[in-house]
Formats: structure tokens, C-alpha cells, sequence
């Protein structure tokens, strides 16, 4: 008679097979989960150009001024130079998307919040590679978190190294509240119409005496001295 010489798994081999399994699983997640912060960072900065070259085209169409104080940027740019609210929503930004239009409709992205940039001409900003006009504005959590909607009062959601509407201050908070790197980097849209990706430090520097960084004094004021 044939001896059947198959047989089970022992205790021992299910466990070091297993063990194997979730030495490999944690050494791929890293990696997952990095390459899904940058094609998020990636996505971001897209966001960003689009709406960039979205707001250069509607300079060119009001000579040169920088949007209304009076209506809000986001309604002034969609749907005549952006097709979709989807554009205004960061994919960092973790609420449900909405094309309705209203306070239900995540905008995730702010104009500067300095006073008077709504209505600026754009010919005042004296230095515009470093002048922020758009970033990711984000309230005072300790989390990426956003609240801005398409329902917000003008001149729209806003952004400032302090400050966000809606959100609060966000400056002095720890840790840095970038959207990316551990939220050590946020992307950012200056007035010529490019996007750097930032650390945190620099993105709030508005110091007028850092012979390190320039251009900070002119990264959040248009021109100095400000009025």
C-alpha cells in the first residue's frame, strides 16, 4: 500500500512564514505611503499652476488689477477661466468633493490676506518671483485640515504666514503645519506665475533684515514699506 507522505503546515513554519509577511509589509509601507504624498504634492502643485494661469488671464481681461475686494477671487476665476470647483480643492484636502458652488464646496487654497492685495494693481508688486499670491490655506489644527468654501464671504478664502479665513494662527503653532515632508514643505504660487515647493521656515519669513532669505520681506507684502 501507497503511504500518503503530504502534510500540513507545522505551528512553527506558519509563524515564520507569517513573520515574513509582516517584516516585508512594513517595509513596503514606508514606501507606499511616500509615493502617495508625492503624487498628492504633485497634484497640488498643479492645482496651483491652474489656478496661476487662470488668475493671469483674468489680470489681462481687468487691466492688471488683482481680482475685486467687493466679490470673491474663486467666482471670478470659475467658470470663465477654470472649468471645475474640483480645481480649488487640495488632495490634501480630505473632505467630499462638491461642484454646487456653495459653502458645501471645499476651496482649499487662499490669495493673500494681506490688506488691499483685492484690487491691487498688479504692476505695484515690486518683486514678483517672491511675492506669494496663492497657497494651501489651512486652519490651526494639528493635522492638515481645511474649511474654505465656495461660500465664503469676499474677497474669498485667504492665506497669510500668520493667519488663514477661515482658519487661525497657525504661525507659532507646533509642529510646522506645511501639507507635506512630515509638514515640513508647502507648495506655493508666486505673482510671476511660477510654484516652488517651500519649507515651512521660508514660507513665513517675512523678516526685512535676513541677509539669508532676500526676498522674504517681499514674499508677503507686495512692496516695502507697506502701507
Amino acid at each position: 500500500m501507497q503511504k500518503n507522505l503530504s502534510r500540513g503546515f507545522t505551528l512553527i513554519e506558519l509563524f515564520i512564514v507569517t513573520t515574513i509577511i509582516l517584516i516585508l509589509a512594513s517595509l513596503a509601507y514606508p514606501v507606499y505611503t511616500s509615493t502617495q504624498e508625492r503624487a498628492r504634492a504633485t497634484q497640488d502643485m498643479s492645482n496651483l499652476r491652474q489656478i496661476g494661469l487662470a488668475a493671469q488671464m483674468y489680470f489681462n481681461d481687468n487691466d492688471g488689477l488683482i481680482f475685486s475686494p467687493t466679490v470673491t477671487w474663486m467666482s471670478l476665476l470659475k467658470p470663465k477661466y477654470l472649468p471645475a470647483w474640483k480645481i480649488f480643492q487640495s488632495p490634501f484636502d480630505k473632505r467630499p468633493s462638491s461642484e454646487v458652488g456653495d459653502a458645501t464646496t471645499p476651496v482649499s487654497y487662499g490669495l493673500n490676506g494681506n490688506t488691499g492685495i483685492a484690487g491691487l494693481a498688479g504692476e505695484k508688486v515690486t518683486n514678483p518671483s517672491a511675492f506669494i499670491l496663492f497657497a494651501p490655506g489651512q486652519t490651526s489644527a494639528a493635522t492638515v485640515l481645511f474649511s474654505g468654501s465656495a461660500g465664503q464671504g469676499s474677497p474669498g478664502v485667504t492665506v497669510y504666514k500668520g493667519s488663514t479665513v477661515p482658519g487661525g494662527n497657525y504661525a507659532s503653532a507646533t509642529p510646522p503645519h506645511g501639507t507635506h515632508s512630515s509638514r515640513t514643505r508647502i507648495n506655493a504660487l508666486f505673482m510671476d506665475s511660477h510654484s516652488e515647493s517651500m519649507t515651512w521656515s521660508r514660507f513665513i519669513n517675512d523678516s526685512t533684515t535676513d541677509t539669508t532669505d532676500p526676498d522674504a520681506q517681499y514674499r508677503w507684502a507686495p512692496y516695502q514699506p507697506y502701507p
